[in-house]
């Protein structure tokens, strides 16, 4: 895996990932991390990957890892950062994954590099805040509602509340903590204190950018869309994958009763082998 440091044109630093440089015999796919990860692409796919062919880009949203931070930022924003790691590796056209809310990173980026993108797969994702149709808050664990809420009420709100001390209680369920104990036990090692280095910024945009107008529409996306859920989940419900899935053009919805949100990672495989055969081979 290499390591590439992208510099951004107002001075930023882009911190990305490369399984496999130079490669352009393999379908590129982006890896949209959740919150709060670093970028590293999925290593528990690292034997389906090279089955199906598949070259991994990656990278640390702002204020991950080794990401400057960008105060400010939206969806959009970010996937506009995504357009210079891209242009800078050779890139012209690529595919797109992500998990948790991750996935409504890709979506964004979806929506904002147009034809680049061939087809998009998402696992958990976040649909837009306050969108008609949809309770958005309905469903999900007390410590999740008080977290976005804090974001809600500004990023000077949420910064304090990721600073005061308080614990975030995921509620995982049975099968969740299963999951650690799995090859995704990976998790451990690029989420939480891994990620934040430098402190919660990464954390706090990530949560505002989900309470904020993402900057970009996602049903403008072209690509095919799959989206897939656990009916179980309390960190994101399911609803916001069906209200997704009924407001995107060219979107099918996966629905796993009795799966949660890590949980839901048991379908990464599969959702990986969809994006390979959704996209022509010579792409």
């Amino acid at each position: 895996m290499d390591e590439i440091d992208f510099r951004l044109a107002d001075g930023r630093i882009l911190h990305g990932y490369d399984s496999a440089p130079g490669d352009d015999s393999r379908l590129v796919v982006v890896w949209h991390h959740g919150t709060p990860n670093l970028g590293t692409p999925p290593a528990p796919l690292a034997d389906a990957s090279e089955q199906l062919g598949i070259r991994w880009i990656g990278f640390d949203r702002p204020g991950y890892g080794g990401s400057t931070s960008a105060p400010g930022r939206t969806i959009a924003s970010t996937a506009a950062d995504l357009t210079t790691v891209l242009d800078t590796l050779g890139i012209a056209t690529c595919a797109l994954m992500g998990y948790s809310g991750g996935g409504s990173f890709a979506l964004g980026a979806a929506a904002v590099l147009g034809p680049r993108v061939t087809a998009v797969a998402t696992l958990a994702a976040v649909a837009p805040y306050d969108v008609p149709g949809l309770d958005w808050y309905a469903g999900m664990i007390p410590s999740g509602v008080a977290s976005l809420e804090a974001a809600a009420a500004g990023r000077d709100e949420k910064l304090r509340y990721e600073t005061s001390g308080v614990e975030y209680d995921p509620e995982f369920t049975e099968s969740d903590v299963a999951m650690f104990g799995g090859p995704w036990g990976w998790l451990g090692s690029v989420a939480g204190e891994p990620a934040m280095p430098n402190g919660p910024d990464g954390l706090v945009d990530d949560d505002c950018d989900y309470v904020l107008p993402w900057g970009c529409d996602p049903a403008t996306i072209t690509a095919p869309v799959h989206l897939i859920h656990g009916t179980a989940d309390r960190i994101i419900p399911s609803t916001h994958s069906e209200w997704l899935a009924a407001n995107l053009p060219n979107a099918t919805l996966d629905l796993h009763p009795g799966i949660s949100h890590v949980s839901i990672l048991t379908h990464a495989t599969p959702a990986l082998t969809w994006l390979r055969q959704a996209v022509p081979k010579n792409r």
